[in-house]
Order: C-alpha cells, then sequence, then structure tokens
C-alpha cells in the first residue's frame, strides 16, 4: 500500500488537500492522471447505466424492460428533506474521546486484544494499519517487558473492536498513543452531517446541512421526472455527485473521505416484481465491475444475513473488495445493492417513519404528533395500461466513485520484469488498468528527434488525440519512454521509426503482453479504438 500511495503521490494521481498548508485530514485531490481515471469510471458507469441502455430489450436476468434516465440534484437541500429520510435524527456514529491525547475515535474502529502481563490484565488500542505489531509493541511498553521476552504478554483472544468490550471494562483500556489506562470517554453520538447557514439568517431559520448522500434528491424529485418525461415505472433514475460526511476518522488513503462522490441509481418498480429487480441489480452491478478491471478474486459479493436487514428490506448486498490496508481475510465496502421497499417514498408523502414499527407507521412524538411532518404531495404511481395505483418499491445499487478508482489502482498495481534496452530484464512498476478506464489510451514516440520521425510521430499523437487522451514523448531512450507511460497505466506505446518513413508503418506495443505488431499508420486511430471499446 505504501508503494502504491508514493506512486499516485509521484505521477499525479492523488494528491492531499490543501498540502502545501499541511494537508487537510480526509479530503484528497485528483491530480492530472487521476481525473482522468476518474472521469473515465465515471463515464464508463453512467454510459452502461443510463446513456447506452437498450430500453427495448428485456437484459439477461431482468424480470421486463425498464428505462433509465438521470438528474444532477443541488448539495443543499430543504432541511426537511433531511428530517424525514431519518438522516437528521438518526445518522450519527459512536465516538469516543481519549482524556489525554484529547482524540476522537469512532467507537466502532478502534482495535484491540486482551494481553496479560505481570498479574495485570488490559486491553491493548490501536488505529494503526498495522494492527498486530503495533499492539503488541504498545504492550511491551505498558509492562516495561523487552522485545526479547515478548513471550511473557499473554494474549487472551483474536483482535476485536472497542465496542465489543464491556464499559466497565473501560477502565482496563490503553487507548492509541495513550501511556495511562482508562482514558476513554464513554460513546456518545456524534452527527455525520456537515452543517452549514443558507443566506443571512442565524441560528435554526438559516441552518441547513451538506448532502451525505445523492440519493434524497431523486426520492424528492420522483413525481418530476415521471410527470416531465414519458418514463414508465419500472424506471431507474441515476445521479452521479459529491456527498459529504464530517468522519471521526478519516483514514485508509481515500478509502473513508469526508468529501466524495456516489453514483447511485434508485430503481423504482411495481412491488410485487421488486424481488426479483432487487436480485437482477445485485448481479448486473458485480458483473460491471469485474467488466471493468476487477475480475480477480479479491472481489466478492456478499449477501447480508437477515439480522443485518431492515425488516422492510428483502434483501441488501454489499460489493466488496479486499484492500490491501485490510488485514487478511476482511473485505471494504464497494457498492451496495439494497431492497428498500416503499419506505423513501413514503416517507417524504407521510413523514418520518418508524423503521422499527411492522408495518411501517409513522413515527409520533409525545404529543401524538408525527416528529417530523412530510411534504403532504402524492408520490404514487398510476399505471396507464391497468388504472391501477401503487407506492412503487425503490432497488438502490449505490457505489463509490472514490472506492471504485481506489479499487482500481489497488488491481491494477503490479511488479514484474521486462527487457530494458540492452534486452536484460529488470523489474519494472506497471499499473494494468483496463483500457476503457486508462487514464492515457496511447503514447507516441519518435525513435530519434530527426530525419522526419517527430513531425510523423507529432501528426499521428494529433489523430489520436482527437478521440483519446494521448501522450507523445520524445526524450530519452524508447526503453525508458516505455517505462514512464507502463507507471502510468497506458495500455499502447507506438513508435515511429526508420522503418516507417519507409512504408508508412509503425509499431505498436501492448502494455501487458509486451507485444509488437507493425500497422499501418492509417490504421492506428482505428485499431485503438477497436481495442479500448472492444468491440
Amino acid at each position: 500500500m505504501e508503494k502504491l500511495v508514493s506512486l499516485c503521490r509521484r505521477r499525479g494521481i492523488l494528491f492531499q488537500s490543501s498540502e502545501i498548508y499541511g494537508g487537510l485530514n480526509g479530503f484528497w485531490d485528483y491530480g492530472p492522471l487521476g481525473v482522468e481515471l476518474k472521469r473515465n469510471v465515471k463515464e464508463a458507469w453512467w454510459r452502461d447505466m443510463v446513456s447506452a441502455h437498450d430500453d427495448l430489450a428485456t437484459l439477461p436476468g431482468a424480470p421486463s424492460p425498464y428505462e433509465m434516465t438521470g438528474l444532477d440534484c443541488t448539495i443543499i437541500m430543504h432541511p426537511q428533506v433531511w428530517k424525514c429520510s431519518g438522516h437528521f435524527d438518526l445518522f450519527v456514529d459512536k465516538m469516543v474521546d481519549c482524556r489525554e491525547t484529547k482524540k476522537r475515535y469512532r467507537y466502532d474502529q478502534v482495535r484491540g486484544r486482551w494481553v496479560e502481563a505481570k498479574g495485570e490484565k488490559i486491553f491493548v488500542t490501536t488505529v494503526a494499519e498495522d494492527e498486530g505489531p503495533e499492539i503488541e509493541r504498545r504492550a511491551l511498553k505498558h509492562f516495561k517487558i523487552r522485545s526479547k521476552d515478548a513471550d511473557q504478554l499473554a494474549w487472551d483472544g483474536p483482535l476485536t473492536t472497542l465496542d465489543k468490550i464491556d464499559l466497565a471494562d473501560f477502565t482496563k483500556a490503553l487507548a492509541p498513543e495513550a501511556s495511562e489506562l482508562g482514558t476513554f470517554t464513554d460513546p456518545r453520538d456524534f452527527n455525520l452531517m456537515f452543517p452549514t447557514t443558507i443566506g443571512a439568517l442565524a441560528g435554526e431559520e438559516g441552518r441547513a446541512f451538506l448532502r451525505p448522500e445523492t440519493a434524497q434528491g431523486i426520492f424528492v424529485n420522483f413525481k418530476n421526472v415521471i410527470d416531465s418525461s414519458r418514463v414508465k415505472v419500472p424506471v431507474g433514475i441515476a445521479q452521479i455527485g459529491k456527498s459529504f460526511r464530517n468522519e471521526i476518522t478519516p483514514r485508509n488513503f481515500t478509502f473513508r473521505s469526508r468529501e466524495f462522490e456516489q453514483m447511485e441509481i434508485e430503481f423504482f418498480c411495481h412491488p410485487s416484481q421488486s424481488a426479483d429487480w432487487y436480485k437482477y441489480w445485485r448481479d448486473r452491478r458485480m458483473k460491471w465491475w469485474q467488466e471493468i478491471g476487477l475480475a480477480g478474486d479479491r472481489l466478492i459479493l456478499r449477501d447480508h444475513h437477515p439480522d443485518e436487514l431492515s425488516h422492510y428490506s428483502t434483501g441488501t448486498a454489499d460489493i466488496e473488495y479486499a484492500f490491501p490496508f485490510l488485514p487478511e481475510g476482511e473485505y471494504g465496502e464497494l457498492e451496495g445493492i439494497a431492497h428498500r421497499g416503499d419506505f423513501d417514498l413514503r416517507s417524504h408523502m407521510e413523514g418520518k417513519l418508524d423503521p422499527n414499527s411492522c408495518p411501517l407507521t409513522l413515527q409520533l412524538g409525545e404529543d401524538g404528533k408525527p416528529v417530523h411532518k412530510g411534504s403532504g404531495r402524492d408520490l404514487t404511481y398510476r399505471d396507464d395500461m391497468t388504472n391501477e395505483r401503487f407506492t412503487p418499491h425503490v432497488i438502490e445499487p449505490s457505489a463509490g466513485a472514490d472506492r471504485g478508482v481506489l479499487a482500481l489502482l489497488c488491481e491494477a498495481y503490479t511488479e514484474d520484469t521486462a527487457p530494458d534496452d540492452k534486452g536484460e530484464d529488470q523489474t519494472r512498476v506497471v499499473m494494468k488498468f483496463h483500457p476503457r478506464i486508462a487514464p492515457i489510451k496511447a503514447a507516441v514516440f519518435p525513435l530519434v528527434k530527426k530525419d522526419g520521425m517527430p513531425e510523423v510521430a507529432q501528426d499521428l499523437y494529433r489523430a489520436i488525440k482527437k478521440k483519446f487522451p494521448a501522450f507523445y514523448d520524445e526524450k530519452g531512450a524508447v526503453g525508458r519512454r516505455y517505462r514512464r507511460q507502463d507507471e502510468a497505466g497506458t495500455p499502447y506505446c507506438i513508435t515511429v521509426d526508420g522503418q516507417t518513413l519507409q512504408d508508412n508503418t509503425v509499431t505498436m506495443r501492448d502494455r501487458d503482453t509486451l507485444e509488437q505488431v507493425r500497422l499501418k499508420l492509417d490504421d492506428v486511430v482505428a485499431e485503438i479504438e477497436r481495442r479500448v471499446t472492444g468491440e
């Protein structure tokens, strides 16, 4: 992981936000290569899910044909949106503070292990990525035992999280970076939404929030979309946009950030078909990630256990990836596909629903009135073929664009051997991106800077760049130029050489196979397009 982070910084993929001022934790900037990579992921998602969707055919696994359309909603919405959705009251994480170091941690992210030595048993914690060695180091320091005598430590049970131990045992817990026991505070709620102020109004009247998700903008616009266009249920409404969550302890590079981008679909369907549509979207989204480069065994589809589901949901699945910063055997969420029933549309019609009620009913206050009132608008749907009126059920595939980029970076990073200019095998770093999402599709080199080769190469470069991001390089030995492009993930390198001047052919080198073929100059752009699109 350290090598990947270093490469991202060195090659202009990712930078920490405001780095010249010491950086801002949980915020990241995409550099020249990174912004192209992220754009490619988002554009591939939008094209495959929305703009190129075939709404006339029944796709494999789908119960019927369906339509897709899109939205782009505001980041700041009416505060009542978040009250009816449940975010205002429920969108919280438990946090603990360390009284000694004054640092704050998310309750369920502090990991530790029980250990006994010298007649004392304590729970040693850490938030470090390399948690095993760090916990042992801190235990040795606490008990004043030398490393060579580490066998004096008696470990009790596996690594676990702080929320799994009793509050009564907090007196025996050694907080990360603390020197004394018992410095954790009791856990308390921490609202994850960023507050802001609208206009010049102070207090509650002008209070609003940066959206913590893009989904609610789709729900409150459902009727607008149906009434203003000719789409019919079943229909998916897609959106790509920024969301903000005030994470207590952002960590693991871009995996858990305070500002991030989501690619979400809210798919509205008839209640009787919702279970089948859920299965369709679960399988289709898994296949999509595999198609753009996560085809290895590090990607899994995990169905939630019934105990994890809301009672109004018939299923939720997570597409997860084994990120290298996670312990062996653990996976991090890349995308969630949730069957949400009619919970969201009803919430915005009627008011905040009690998630613990079955069937769902309004949550009432002590005065017997709704805790948060809904819009009162009719968000039901009438099928003009059957004249049936119903509240659609919703299937929600929600993917993280930033987490997707991070997973693709981790999957692409490879170290192998390739011959250098002298034909000797040398270790090379290569980013094996799928050609479709690679930041640069092709690089063009003149073999030498004379004999008319640069002029031919520049003309070819301009022709390629009309269709794809391309790079021109005439500095250094060709072998070194290849290595630079391998590190950037460029799938194809084209070299103009002496033979080009004789027969108008060039050499195209494949990044992964190292195969080199001769192509006619006039065929290069078409060949790159064929390889990138797979058509």
